[in-house]
């Protein structure tokens, strides 16, 4: 890790932090930053960051380890080798009309397709600043959806045998596991104490790593609880009591952030569902419950969690541990050849 923290800053300190540039507008500037940008920081986690023009404004969406992808709050060159974005998170005040708002900067410098930055800011939860550093190059479009019915497949891997945790094992060994066999099933119950810290439990992963596939798995998730299954480690599929609520891209069988359900077909909380998964060629397809609501439909990046920037690499299948109760059976990929 300190040799990474060292690169970045060879390669920041490549660049000048200042431009000496006065008052040289956006317009006159060639912007090659246009596109898509995928990033790894320094002690975990992953970015992704989307910059466009929107009626001759400079504008930009940006996903930051963990959460939802949100528009930037600001973005603007500093130079052509040079990107500024400020995300905000705002809090309204009890009692006031007020919000308190808390903004990050992340300074971005290019060389080719390839970046280095930090993001600044407020320690979160605390008081004090952050620094975060990371590297990352250009994301390609996923460009046109795969014809599926060309796809070839391999045989069948069963990846969970309902006898015991093999083949699996956790993404972060210093977190406490949450997942064991009960009765020919993988539960996870993230207990929490009646007072006291909350306690952070850990990502369960397969051993084995992939690339195109599909996955057949059944799942229960109890009333109110949430999980995830997470394809090559990059993309989410939500798991999530979602019966009744309006379509959403964070409802159950979402590419969670990124992709909305076309119809509702999640069962209410405690029945036993079916998802029927297939990635190929960065276009994700999902049958809930025998009913197609993502449609080969791309991936521009990845999600909230994902464990690498590296959308072309092969991954785990991992579910999440700590968002709440949840029960898998019937895990089952078939790799496409």
């Amino acid at each position: 890790m300190k040799n990474l923290a060292f690169a970045i800053f060879a390669i920041l300190f490549a660049f000048p932090l200042f431009s000496n540039t006065s008052c040289e507008s956006s317009t006159e500037i060639e912007n090659s930053f246009i596109g898509t940008w995928g990033f790894d920081i320094v002690g975990g986690g992953v970015g992704w960051l989307k910059v466009h023009e929107q009626q001759g404004i400079l504008d930009g969406e940006l996903l930051w380890i963990g959460g939802s992808i949100l528009p930037v709050a600001d973005i603007y060159l500093v130079d052509e080798n040079t990107l500024i974005v400020t995300r905000t998170s705002e809090q309204k005040l009890k009692g006031t009309d007020r919000k308190h708002i808390k903004t990050w900067t992340l300074r971005i410098t290019k060389m080719n397709d390839t970046i280095a930055g930090t993001m600044t800011g407020p320690t979160w939860g605390e008081s004090g600043e952050q620094v975060n550093y990371f590297t990352g190059k250009r994301m390609p479009a996923p460009g046109a959806a795969p014809d599926l019915s060309s796809v070839k497949y391999g045989k069948p891997i069963k990846l969970f045998n309902g006898k015991n945790m093999a083949g699996w094992k956790p993404i972060d060994p210093k977190r406490p596991n949450g997942f064991k066999v009960v009765n020919g099933t993988m539960q996870n119950v993230p207990i929490q104490p009646e007072n006291g810290e909350h306690i952070y439990y850990g990502n369960l992963r397969t051993e084995q790593e992939f690339g195109d596939f599909n996955l057949k798995l059944e799942v229960n998730v109890p009333k109110g609880n949430n999980s995830g299954v997470y394809l090559r480690g990059l993309y989410e599929i939500q798991v999530v009591d979602s019966y009744g609520l309006e379509l959403d891209s964070h409802n159950m069988g979402a590419v969670y952030s990124r992709v909305t359900p076309s119809e509702n077909a999640e069962k209410p909380g405690g029945e036993w569902q079916t998802l029927d998964i297939t990635l190929v060629n960065r276009h994700i397809t999902v049958i809930l419950n025998g009913k197609k609501i993502v449609d080969n439909a791309p991936a521009e990046g990845p999600t909230g969690g994902a464990i690498s920037s590296d959308v072309f690499s092969p991954g785990p299948i991992y579910l999440q541990g700590d968002h709440g109760n949840v029960t898998y059976r019937n895990i089952v990929l078939t790799p496409v050849l």
